[in-house]
Protein backbone atom coordinates (compact mmCIF):
# COMPACT_ATOMS: atom_id res chain seq x y z
CA UNK A 1 0.00 0.00 0.00
CA UNK A 2 2.71 1.96 0.98
CA UNK A 3 3.82 1.58 -2.78
CA UNK A 4 0.54 2.75 -4.23
CA UNK A 5 0.78 5.70 -2.01
CA UNK A 6 3.89 7.40 -2.91
CA UNK A 7 3.12 6.40 -6.66
CA UNK A 8 0.17 8.58 -6.70
CA UNK A 9 1.46 11.59 -4.16
CA UNK A 10 4.56 11.59 -7.05
CA UNK A 11 2.61 11.53 -10.49
CA UNK A 12 0.45 14.51 -8.33
CA UNK A 13 3.45 16.62 -7.51
CA UNK A 14 4.21 15.67 -11.38
CA UNK A 15 0.84 17.35 -12.52
CA UNK A 16 0.86 20.48 -10.29
CA UNK A 17 4.00 21.44 -11.90
CA UNK A 18 2.76 20.51 -15.17
CA UNK A 19 -0.86 22.41 -14.34
CA UNK A 20 1.17 25.51 -13.30
CA UNK A 21 3.69 26.08 -16.33
CA UNK A 22 2.89 29.05 -18.82
CA UNK A 23 1.52 29.44 -21.52
CA UNK A 24 -1.76 28.26 -19.95
CA UNK A 25 -0.86 27.03 -16.65
CA UNK A 26 -1.61 28.81 -13.04
CA UNK A 27 1.57 29.44 -11.64
CA UNK A 28 0.21 29.37 -8.23
CA UNK A 29 0.10 25.48 -8.31
CA UNK A 30 3.32 25.56 -8.11
CA UNK A 31 3.33 27.11 -4.52
CA UNK A 32 2.00 23.63 -3.77
CA UNK A 33 3.64 21.48 -6.34
CA UNK A 34 6.74 20.55 -4.35
CA UNK A 35 4.23 19.11 -1.01
CA UNK A 36 3.60 15.64 -2.42
CA UNK A 37 7.17 15.69 -2.78
CA UNK A 38 8.16 16.40 0.54
CA UNK A 39 5.65 14.49 2.36
CA UNK A 40 6.67 11.12 0.35
CA UNK A 41 10.31 11.63 1.37
CA UNK A 42 9.04 11.94 5.07
CA UNK A 43 7.28 8.71 4.62
CA UNK A 44 10.20 6.92 3.27
CA UNK A 45 12.53 8.82 5.67
CA UNK A 46 10.42 6.81 8.19
CA UNK A 47 9.78 3.30 7.03
CA UNK A 48 12.57 0.56 7.08
CA UNK A 49 12.77 -0.59 3.64
CA UNK A 50 15.46 -0.03 1.09
CA UNK A 51 17.76 2.43 0.67
CA UNK A 52 16.42 5.51 1.47
CA UNK A 53 17.70 8.76 -0.50
CA UNK A 54 17.82 6.37 -3.97
CA UNK A 55 13.93 5.89 -3.11
CA UNK A 56 13.06 9.43 -2.86
CA UNK A 57 15.13 10.08 -5.98
CA UNK A 58 13.36 7.49 -7.92
CA UNK A 59 9.79 8.75 -6.65
CA UNK A 60 11.29 12.22 -7.55
CA UNK A 61 12.41 11.32 -10.83
CA UNK A 62 8.89 10.19 -12.05
CA UNK A 63 7.50 13.68 -11.08
CA UNK A 64 9.99 15.59 -12.64
CA UNK A 65 9.32 13.66 -15.65
CA UNK A 66 5.50 14.08 -15.61
CA UNK A 67 6.10 17.98 -15.13
CA UNK A 68 8.25 17.38 -18.58
CA UNK A 69 6.14 15.82 -20.54
CA UNK A 70 3.26 18.59 -19.79
CA UNK A 71 5.48 21.52 -20.45
CA UNK A 72 8.01 21.02 -22.94
CA UNK A 73 6.62 17.66 -24.37
CA UNK A 74 7.10 20.46 -28.31
CA UNK A 75 10.29 19.43 -28.34
CA UNK A 76 8.88 16.24 -30.07
CA UNK A 77 7.88 18.36 -32.87
CA UNK A 78 11.79 19.14 -33.73
CA UNK A 79 13.18 15.71 -32.81
CA UNK A 80 11.43 12.71 -31.01
CA UNK A 81 14.91 11.14 -29.94
CA UNK A 82 15.92 15.03 -28.98
CA UNK A 83 12.84 14.86 -26.65
CA UNK A 84 13.37 11.67 -25.01
CA UNK A 85 16.14 12.62 -24.14
CA UNK A 86 15.99 16.14 -23.28
CA UNK A 87 12.76 15.07 -21.12
CA UNK A 88 15.49 12.16 -19.23
CA UNK A 89 18.19 14.16 -18.88
CA UNK A 90 16.98 17.60 -17.51
CA UNK A 91 14.45 15.94 -15.45
CA UNK A 92 17.27 12.99 -13.78
CA UNK A 93 19.07 16.49 -12.53
CA UNK A 94 16.20 18.09 -10.72
CA UNK A 95 15.80 14.80 -9.04
CA UNK A 96 19.57 14.38 -8.46
CA UNK A 97 18.63 17.93 -6.52
CA UNK A 98 15.97 16.39 -5.09
CA UNK A 99 18.11 13.69 -4.02
CA UNK A 100 20.66 15.85 -2.27
CA UNK A 101 18.20 17.37 0.34
CA UNK A 102 16.91 13.79 1.25
CA UNK A 103 20.41 12.88 1.97
CA UNK A 104 21.83 16.17 3.52
CA UNK A 105 18.81 16.09 5.82
CA UNK A 106 19.38 13.20 7.72
CA UNK A 107 22.17 14.85 9.41
CA UNK A 108 20.37 18.35 10.30
CA UNK A 109 17.23 17.22 11.69
CA UNK A 110 18.43 18.15 15.32
CA UNK A 111 15.25 19.49 16.90
CA UNK A 112 12.67 20.58 13.75
CA UNK A 113 12.90 18.85 10.07
CA UNK A 114 15.18 21.21 7.73
CA UNK A 115 12.98 21.47 5.14
CA UNK A 116 14.51 24.50 3.65
CA UNK A 117 17.51 22.54 2.82
CA UNK A 118 15.20 21.68 -0.68
CA UNK A 119 15.87 25.44 -1.18
CA UNK A 120 19.28 25.70 -0.76
CA UNK A 121 19.83 22.97 -2.98
CA UNK A 122 16.86 23.53 -5.78
CA UNK A 123 18.32 27.49 -6.14
CA UNK A 124 22.52 25.94 -6.42
CA UNK A 125 20.37 23.16 -9.02
CA UNK A 126 19.02 26.53 -11.10
CA UNK A 127 21.99 27.93 -10.64
CA UNK A 128 24.63 25.66 -11.76
CA UNK A 129 22.15 24.51 -14.55
CA UNK A 130 22.67 27.80 -15.70
CA UNK A 131 26.23 27.43 -17.32
CA UNK A 132 27.73 24.14 -18.41
CA UNK A 133 27.67 21.53 -20.98
CA UNK A 134 24.01 20.28 -20.64
CA UNK A 135 22.06 23.88 -19.91
CA UNK A 136 18.42 24.14 -20.17
CA UNK A 137 16.96 26.58 -17.64
CA UNK A 138 13.81 26.86 -19.43
CA UNK A 139 11.78 25.09 -16.54
CA UNK A 140 13.75 27.38 -13.60
CA UNK A 141 11.14 28.43 -11.25
CA UNK A 142 11.36 31.73 -11.56
CA UNK A 143 10.08 31.71 -15.39
CA UNK A 144 6.99 30.27 -14.24
CA UNK A 145 5.35 34.09 -13.99
CA UNK A 146 6.68 35.49 -17.62
CA UNK A 147 3.29 35.62 -18.54
CA UNK A 148 2.13 37.94 -15.28
CA UNK A 149 4.92 40.90 -15.54
CA UNK A 150 2.51 43.07 -12.87
CA UNK A 151 3.23 40.34 -10.22
CA UNK A 152 6.99 40.37 -10.59
CA UNK A 153 7.74 43.73 -11.00
CA UNK A 154 10.53 43.04 -7.87
CA UNK A 155 12.26 40.95 -10.21
CA UNK A 156 14.20 43.96 -11.47
CA UNK A 157 16.23 43.16 -7.52
CA UNK A 158 16.47 39.74 -7.65
CA UNK A 159 15.82 37.88 -10.99
CA UNK A 160 14.55 35.11 -11.42
CA UNK A 161 16.06 33.40 -8.46
CA UNK A 162 13.57 35.62 -6.74
CA UNK A 163 11.05 33.86 -8.53
CA UNK A 164 12.02 30.36 -7.82
CA UNK A 165 12.91 31.37 -3.72
CA UNK A 166 9.43 32.56 -3.54
CA UNK A 167 7.83 29.51 -4.98
CA UNK A 168 9.93 26.76 -2.55
CA UNK A 169 9.41 29.40 0.45
CA UNK A 170 5.65 28.84 0.25
CA UNK A 171 5.67 24.96 -0.43
CA UNK A 172 7.51 24.75 2.73
CA UNK A 173 5.03 27.14 4.72
CA UNK A 174 2.22 25.15 3.06
CA UNK A 175 3.75 21.46 4.22
CA UNK A 176 4.39 23.12 7.96
CA UNK A 177 1.16 24.58 8.27
CA UNK A 178 -0.54 21.09 7.22
CA UNK A 179 1.65 19.30 9.58
CA UNK A 180 0.66 21.80 12.38
CA UNK A 181 -2.99 21.25 11.45
CA UNK A 182 -2.47 17.32 11.59
CA UNK A 183 -0.34 17.23 14.89
CA UNK A 184 -0.41 19.95 16.66
CA UNK A 185 -3.18 20.91 18.83
CA UNK A 186 -2.28 24.51 19.08
CA UNK A 187 -4.57 27.23 17.79
CA UNK A 188 -1.60 30.15 17.84
CA UNK A 189 0.55 27.62 15.84
CA UNK A 190 -1.86 27.29 13.23
CA UNK A 191 -2.75 30.81 13.09
CA UNK A 192 0.44 32.01 12.76
CA UNK A 193 1.17 29.24 10.15
CA UNK A 194 -1.66 30.64 7.92
CA UNK A 195 -0.32 34.04 8.56
CA UNK A 196 2.51 33.56 7.38
CA UNK A 197 1.16 31.61 3.79
CA UNK A 198 -0.88 34.92 3.22
CA UNK A 199 2.30 37.34 4.25
CA UNK A 200 4.61 35.89 1.84
CA UNK A 201 1.95 35.43 -0.83
CA UNK A 202 0.71 38.62 -0.95
CA UNK A 203 3.42 40.83 -0.06
CA UNK A 204 5.68 40.36 -3.37
CA UNK A 205 1.96 40.49 -5.04
CA UNK A 206 1.26 43.82 -3.59
CA UNK A 207 4.41 45.44 -4.10
CA UNK A 208 4.61 44.61 -7.66
CA UNK A 209 0.96 45.90 -8.65
CA UNK A 210 1.99 49.03 -6.83
CA UNK A 211 5.19 48.87 -8.73
CA UNK A 212 3.34 48.03 -12.04
CA UNK A 213 1.23 51.22 -12.32
CA UNK A 214 3.68 53.49 -10.53
CA UNK A 215 6.60 52.67 -13.04
CA UNK A 216 6.84 55.74 -15.62
CA UNK A 217 9.30 55.50 -18.43
CA UNK A 218 11.99 57.79 -18.85
CA UNK A 219 11.29 59.56 -22.66
CA UNK A 220 13.77 58.84 -25.37
CA UNK A 221 12.38 57.55 -28.19
CA UNK A 222 13.27 55.37 -30.47
CA UNK A 223 11.46 54.29 -33.72
CA UNK A 224 11.61 50.04 -34.16
CA UNK A 225 10.80 48.06 -37.17
CA UNK A 226 10.60 44.41 -36.94
CA UNK A 227 9.96 41.89 -39.70
CA UNK A 228 8.10 38.22 -40.01
CA UNK A 229 9.44 37.04 -42.97
CA UNK A 230 7.51 33.43 -41.62
CA UNK A 231 9.75 30.71 -43.68
CA UNK A 232 9.34 27.26 -43.08
CA UNK A 233 12.38 26.70 -41.81
CA UNK A 234 12.15 22.51 -42.25
CA UNK A 235 12.45 23.41 -45.86
CA UNK A 236 11.33 27.01 -47.14
CA UNK A 237 13.94 29.10 -45.87
CA UNK A 238 16.69 26.79 -46.58
CA UNK A 239 15.69 25.73 -49.93
CA UNK A 240 14.55 29.12 -51.27
CA UNK A 241 17.27 31.36 -53.35
CA UNK A 242 18.50 33.74 -50.56
CA UNK A 243 17.54 36.87 -52.04
CA UNK A 244 13.57 35.52 -51.65
CA UNK A 245 14.46 36.19 -47.93
CA UNK A 246 15.90 39.48 -48.53
CA UNK A 247 13.34 40.76 -50.72
CA UNK A 248 10.72 39.47 -48.73
CA UNK A 249 12.19 41.12 -45.25
CA UNK A 250 12.00 44.02 -47.77
CA UNK A 251 8.54 44.35 -48.83
CA UNK A 252 7.31 43.80 -45.37
CA UNK A 253 9.54 46.76 -44.01
CA UNK A 254 9.06 49.28 -46.46
CA UNK A 255 6.00 50.61 -45.55
CA UNK A 256 6.21 51.08 -42.04
CA UNK A 257 9.93 52.66 -42.91
CA UNK A 258 10.22 56.45 -43.00
CA UNK A 259 13.08 59.17 -42.38
CA UNK A 260 13.02 59.02 -38.43
CA UNK A 261 13.05 54.88 -38.10
CA UNK A 262 15.88 54.08 -36.37
CA UNK A 263 16.62 50.63 -36.35
CA UNK A 264 15.30 47.53 -38.71
CA UNK A 265 14.95 44.16 -37.11
CA UNK A 266 15.30 40.72 -39.55
CA UNK A 267 15.05 37.36 -37.80
CA UNK A 268 17.87 34.53 -36.56
CA UNK A 269 19.52 32.96 -39.87
CA UNK A 270 17.46 35.00 -41.96
CA UNK A 271 20.86 35.36 -44.42
CA UNK A 272 21.27 31.71 -45.54
CA UNK A 273 24.47 32.29 -47.87
CA UNK A 274 27.04 30.77 -45.09
CA UNK A 275 28.83 33.98 -45.43
CA UNK A 276 32.78 33.78 -45.27
CA UNK A 277 34.44 36.19 -42.11
CA UNK A 278 35.58 38.77 -41.43
CA UNK A 279 34.51 40.81 -44.88
CA UNK A 280 31.03 38.42 -45.45
CA UNK A 281 31.54 39.42 -49.23
CA UNK A 282 31.83 36.05 -50.49
CA UNK A 283 29.18 33.28 -50.22
CA UNK A 284 29.92 29.49 -49.86
CA UNK A 285 26.25 28.50 -50.90
CA UNK A 286 26.26 30.51 -53.71
CA UNK A 287 29.78 29.58 -54.83
CA UNK A 288 30.82 33.44 -55.62
CA UNK A 289 30.01 36.89 -54.16
CA UNK A 290 27.48 37.44 -51.80
CA UNK A 291 24.24 39.23 -52.96
CA UNK A 292 22.13 39.03 -49.56
CA UNK A 293 24.78 42.13 -47.82
CA UNK A 294 24.71 44.40 -50.72
CA UNK A 295 20.67 43.80 -51.25
CA UNK A 296 20.19 45.47 -47.73
CA UNK A 297 23.15 47.74 -48.28
CA UNK A 298 21.30 49.71 -51.18
CA UNK A 299 18.20 49.29 -49.27
CA UNK A 300 19.26 50.76 -46.04
CA UNK A 301 21.00 53.50 -48.53
CA UNK A 302 17.65 55.31 -49.13
CA UNK A 303 17.47 56.14 -44.91
CA UNK A 304 20.24 57.93 -43.82
CA UNK A 305 19.22 56.88 -40.03
CA UNK A 306 18.39 53.18 -40.85
CA UNK A 307 20.45 50.84 -38.66
CA UNK A 308 19.72 46.63 -39.53
CA UNK A 309 20.39 43.79 -37.22
CA UNK A 310 20.01 40.47 -39.39
CA UNK A 311 20.57 36.88 -38.44
CA UNK A 312 22.93 35.10 -40.63
CA UNK A 313 24.65 32.12 -40.49
CA UNK A 314 28.59 32.25 -41.48
CA UNK A 315 32.42 31.15 -40.97
CA UNK A 316 35.99 31.74 -40.74
CA UNK A 317 39.26 30.07 -41.23
CA UNK A 318 41.63 29.48 -38.45
CA UNK A 319 45.24 29.88 -38.15
CA UNK A 320 45.25 27.97 -35.21
CA UNK A 321 42.53 25.80 -34.16
CA UNK A 322 39.81 26.36 -31.13
CA UNK A 323 37.73 23.87 -29.02
CA UNK A 324 35.32 24.08 -31.86
CA UNK A 325 37.34 24.35 -34.76
CA UNK A 326 36.26 21.57 -37.37
CA UNK A 327 38.63 20.73 -40.47
CA UNK A 328 37.87 20.56 -44.24
CA UNK A 329 38.94 17.81 -46.56
CA UNK A 330 42.22 19.40 -47.83
CA UNK A 331 42.84 19.82 -43.79
CA UNK A 332 42.07 23.49 -43.21
CA UNK A 333 40.23 24.51 -39.75
CA UNK A 334 37.20 26.64 -39.67
CA UNK A 335 34.56 27.65 -37.06
CA UNK A 336 30.92 27.87 -37.96
CA UNK A 337 28.70 30.79 -36.40
CA UNK A 338 25.28 32.05 -35.93
CA UNK A 339 25.79 35.47 -36.52
CA UNK A 340 24.05 38.82 -35.79
CA UNK A 341 24.78 41.50 -38.24
CA UNK A 342 24.85 44.99 -37.86
CA UNK A 343 24.61 47.23 -41.12
CA UNK A 344 24.44 50.85 -41.53
CA UNK A 345 25.41 54.10 -43.24
CA UNK A 346 28.62 53.68 -41.98
CA UNK A 347 29.53 51.26 -44.73
CA UNK A 348 30.99 49.30 -41.67
CA UNK A 349 29.12 45.35 -41.13
CA UNK A 350 29.98 44.65 -37.21
CA UNK A 351 29.08 41.27 -36.06
CA UNK A 352 28.36 39.09 -33.06
CA UNK A 353 28.25 35.35 -32.75
CA UNK A 354 25.83 33.38 -30.68
CA UNK A 355 27.65 32.47 -27.28
CA UNK A 356 24.58 30.18 -25.76
CA UNK A 357 23.59 27.35 -27.03
CA UNK A 358 20.62 24.31 -27.35
CA UNK A 359 22.63 20.98 -26.39
CA UNK A 360 22.49 19.14 -29.14
CA UNK A 361 21.33 21.31 -31.75
CA UNK A 362 23.80 24.05 -31.86
CA UNK A 363 26.30 22.32 -29.71
CA UNK A 364 27.48 18.59 -28.88
CA UNK A 365 28.19 18.46 -25.15
CA UNK A 366 31.03 15.80 -24.50
CA UNK A 367 31.48 15.56 -27.80
CA UNK A 368 33.73 12.43 -27.77
CA UNK A 369 31.35 11.15 -25.39
CA UNK A 370 28.33 11.38 -27.19
CA UNK A 371 29.25 11.43 -31.00
CA UNK A 372 27.04 8.10 -31.81
CA UNK A 373 24.03 10.89 -30.66
CA UNK A 374 25.26 13.40 -33.24
CA UNK A 375 21.74 12.10 -34.91
CA UNK A 376 19.97 14.24 -33.03
CA UNK A 377 21.45 17.33 -33.37
CA UNK A 378 20.69 16.69 -37.00
CA UNK A 379 17.27 16.13 -36.29
CA UNK A 380 17.12 19.40 -34.13
CA UNK A 381 18.05 21.79 -37.25
CA UNK A 382 22.14 21.65 -36.41
CA UNK A 383 25.30 21.04 -37.79
CA UNK A 384 28.31 18.41 -37.28
CA UNK A 385 30.04 19.71 -34.00
CA UNK A 386 29.89 22.22 -32.14
CA UNK A 387 28.97 26.23 -33.51
CA UNK A 388 32.19 28.83 -32.60
CA UNK A 389 31.28 31.74 -29.88
CA UNK A 390 32.10 35.29 -28.53
CA UNK A 391 32.98 35.41 -25.55
CA UNK A 392 32.63 39.08 -25.07
CA UNK A 393 28.80 41.08 -25.11
CA UNK A 394 29.03 42.68 -27.95
CA UNK A 395 27.04 46.27 -28.23
CA UNK A 396 26.30 47.85 -30.96
CA UNK A 397 25.79 51.83 -31.54
CA UNK A 398 23.32 53.47 -33.52
CA UNK A 399 24.60 55.49 -37.11
CA UNK A 400 24.09 58.64 -35.14
CA UNK A 401 25.66 57.40 -32.25
CA UNK A 402 22.36 58.08 -29.93
CA UNK A 403 21.41 54.41 -29.06
CA UNK A 404 23.08 51.16 -27.94
CA UNK A 405 21.51 47.94 -28.44
CA UNK A 406 22.38 44.12 -27.22
CA UNK A 407 22.12 41.58 -30.39
CA UNK A 408 20.39 38.51 -28.69
CA UNK A 409 20.32 35.47 -30.53
CA UNK A 410 17.53 32.69 -29.65
CA UNK A 411 18.32 30.85 -26.74
CA UNK A 412 20.49 33.48 -25.24
CA UNK A 413 16.97 35.28 -24.64
CA UNK A 414 16.48 32.60 -21.35
CA UNK A 415 19.58 33.77 -19.33
CA UNK A 416 19.16 36.75 -17.04
CA UNK A 417 23.04 36.74 -15.97
CA UNK A 418 23.78 36.40 -19.67
CA UNK A 419 21.69 39.53 -20.81
CA UNK A 420 22.90 41.48 -18.19
CA UNK A 421 26.42 41.04 -19.21
CA UNK A 422 24.97 43.25 -22.78
CA UNK A 423 23.30 46.05 -20.18
CA UNK A 424 26.40 46.54 -18.06
CA UNK A 425 28.33 46.95 -21.29
CA UNK A 426 25.97 49.72 -22.36
CA UNK A 427 23.21 48.73 -23.97
CA UNK A 428 20.11 50.80 -24.00
CA UNK A 429 17.81 48.41 -25.71
CA UNK A 430 17.57 44.69 -26.18
CA UNK A 431 16.85 43.10 -29.53
CA UNK A 432 16.13 39.34 -29.65
CA UNK A 433 16.53 38.04 -33.36
CA UNK A 434 14.80 34.13 -33.38
CA UNK A 435 13.48 30.89 -35.60
CA UNK A 436 10.90 29.89 -33.06
CA UNK A 437 9.42 27.75 -36.18
CA UNK A 438 11.11 24.45 -35.24
CA UNK A 439 8.50 23.24 -32.53
CA UNK A 440 5.37 23.94 -35.08
CA UNK A 441 2.24 25.72 -33.23
CA UNK A 442 2.92 24.27 -29.73
CA UNK A 443 3.58 26.38 -26.51
CA UNK A 444 7.13 26.47 -26.93
CA UNK A 445 7.33 29.09 -29.27
CA UNK A 446 5.02 31.18 -26.90
CA UNK A 447 6.97 30.35 -23.48
CA UNK A 448 10.05 31.55 -25.65
CA UNK A 449 8.21 34.83 -26.43
CA UNK A 450 7.27 35.11 -22.54
CA UNK A 451 10.74 35.03 -21.42
CA UNK A 452 11.21 38.47 -23.11
CA UNK A 453 9.35 40.07 -20.24
CA UNK A 454 11.22 38.73 -17.68
CA UNK A 455 14.35 40.11 -19.44
CA UNK A 456 12.40 43.75 -19.81
CA UNK A 457 11.80 43.76 -16.08
CA UNK A 458 15.03 42.54 -14.88
CA UNK A 459 16.92 44.90 -16.78
CA UNK A 460 14.62 47.64 -17.39
CA UNK A 461 15.17 47.49 -21.29
CA UNK A 462 12.69 48.00 -23.83
CA UNK A 463 12.68 44.70 -26.19
CA UNK A 464 11.93 44.70 -30.09
CA UNK A 465 11.81 40.70 -31.27
CA UNK A 466 12.28 39.92 -34.98
CA UNK A 467 10.90 35.50 -35.47
CA UNK A 468 11.00 34.10 -38.89
CA UNK A 469 7.52 32.59 -38.09
CA UNK A 470 6.29 34.24 -34.85
CA UNK A 471 5.57 36.03 -32.36
CA UNK A 472 7.30 39.30 -33.66
CA UNK A 473 6.62 42.45 -31.01
CA UNK A 474 7.54 44.62 -28.74
CA UNK A 475 8.11 44.45 -24.98
CA UNK A 476 8.10 47.78 -22.53
CA UNK A 477 10.01 48.28 -19.66
CA UNK A 478 7.17 46.91 -17.35
CA UNK A 479 6.96 43.01 -19.35
CA UNK A 480 3.84 44.17 -21.13
CA UNK A 481 4.27 42.73 -24.59
CA UNK A 482 3.20 45.24 -27.64
CA UNK A 483 2.34 44.75 -31.38
CA UNK A 484 2.34 40.86 -31.54
CA UNK A 485 2.46 39.41 -34.83
CA UNK A 486 0.23 35.99 -35.38
CA UNK A 487 2.17 33.05 -35.60
CA UNK A 488 3.06 31.82 -38.91
CA UNK A 489 2.31 35.06 -40.86
CA UNK A 490 4.23 36.96 -43.09
CA UNK A 491 4.01 40.36 -40.85
CA UNK A 492 5.73 43.55 -40.10
CA UNK A 493 5.54 45.33 -36.86
CA UNK A 494 6.37 49.16 -35.91
CA UNK A 495 7.03 50.97 -32.50
CA UNK A 496 8.23 53.76 -30.57
CA UNK A 497 10.33 52.29 -27.79
CA UNK A 498 11.69 54.07 -24.68
CA UNK A 499 16.31 53.56 -24.31
CA UNK A 500 17.11 53.51 -20.97
CA UNK A 501 20.27 53.67 -19.56
CA UNK A 502 19.40 52.92 -15.66
CA UNK A 503 21.16 50.15 -13.82
CA UNK A 504 18.82 48.04 -11.95
CA UNK A 505 19.82 46.18 -8.70
CA UNK A 506 19.73 42.53 -10.69
CA UNK A 507 22.15 44.37 -13.45
CA UNK A 508 24.52 45.50 -11.38
CA UNK A 509 24.70 42.29 -8.75
CA UNK A 510 23.35 39.44 -10.85
CA UNK A 511 22.26 36.00 -9.43
CA UNK A 512 23.83 36.73 -6.28
CA UNK A 513 20.71 34.23 -4.86
CA UNK A 514 22.02 31.51 -6.80
CA UNK A 515 25.78 32.15 -6.25
CA UNK A 516 24.99 32.51 -2.36
CA UNK A 517 22.62 29.06 -2.47
CA UNK A 518 25.39 27.22 -4.41
CA UNK A 519 28.06 28.01 -1.69
CA UNK A 520 25.64 26.96 1.25
CA UNK A 521 24.92 24.31 -0.52
CA UNK A 522 28.42 22.91 -1.04
CA UNK A 523 28.96 23.80 2.55
CA UNK A 524 25.86 21.65 3.91
CA UNK A 525 26.67 18.99 1.90
CA UNK A 526 30.29 18.79 3.17
CA UNK A 527 29.47 18.65 6.65
CA UNK A 528 26.69 15.99 6.27
CA UNK A 529 28.99 13.58 3.84
CA UNK A 530 31.95 14.52 6.70
CA UNK A 531 29.44 13.15 9.51
CA UNK A 532 28.04 10.07 7.62
CA UNK A 533 31.92 9.43 7.29
CA UNK A 534 32.48 10.26 10.62
CA UNK A 535 29.64 7.75 12.22
CA UNK A 536 28.48 5.36 9.85
CA UNK A 537 31.09 4.74 7.41
CA UNK A 538 30.62 5.92 3.57
CA UNK A 539 29.71 2.82 2.34
CA UNK A 540 26.93 1.77 4.42
CA UNK A 541 23.79 2.98 3.03
CA UNK A 542 21.09 1.25 4.39
CA UNK A 543 19.90 3.76 6.17
CA UNK A 544 20.24 6.88 3.64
Amino acid sequence: MNRYQNLILSILSGILFGLGWPPNGIPFFLFVAFVPLLLLEEKIAKDDFGVKTWRATAYSYLAFIIWHAISVWWIWNASDYGAIMAILLNASFMAIAFGLYAFTKRYFSFTTKPFYLLAVFWLAFEYFHLDWALSFPWLNLGNAFAKYPSLIQWYEYTGIFGGSLWILVMNLLVLKTYLYFKNTSSKKSKRISVSLIFIFLLLPISYSVYRYHSYKEIENPVSVVVTQPNMDPYGEQYDAPPQEVIERIIALSTPLIDEQTDFLLAPESAIQEHLQEPDFNYSTTLGHQTISIPMLQKFIASYPNLNLLVGASSYRFLKVPTETARTTRSGAFYDEYNTAIFLNQNNKLEYYHKSKFVPGAEKMPFQKLLAPFQQIAFDLGGTVGSLGYDTERKVFTSFDGKFNIAPLVCFESVFGGFTNGFVRNGAELLFIITNDGWWGDTSGYKQHLMFASLRAIETRRSVARSANTGISCFVNQRGDLLEKTDYWTRDARKATLNANQEITFYVRFGDFIGRLASFVAALFLLIAFSTRIRTKGFWRTNQA
